[in-house]
């Protein structure tokens, strides 16, 4: 009986063990969808408009340091004083 028991168990660990699953989280500077195309970290705004043109927005700095956000049509940009901190697509 003990002996049933203990392969019952060892069954239904091995079974739990199977079913298992994980998801990828993407925590690169870009989100996937933008892939490769948007402007990178530590890009100055010299260096993002000469590459991708002027944006169709610019939202004043706030705060301190100063935070810029310039809008493009596919993506987001922004800046820390004058280098990129973060840029991310559009919904």
């Amino acid at each position: 009986m003990v002996k049933l028991r203990s392969i019952t168990l060892a069954a239904l660990l091995l079974a739990a063990l199977g079913t298992a699953s994980a998801d990828t989280l993407n925590t690169s500077g870009a989100p996937a969808a933008m892939g490769s195309v948007g402007p990178t970290r530590g890009m100055s705004q010299a260096t993002v408009e000469s590459t991708f043109g002027s944006p169709v927005s610019v939202e004043a700095p706030v705060g301190d340091p100063p935070i810029t956000r310039w809008v493009y049509k596919d993506f987001i940009v922004y800046f820390e004083y004058n280098l990129v901190i973060h840029s991310v697509a559009k919904r």
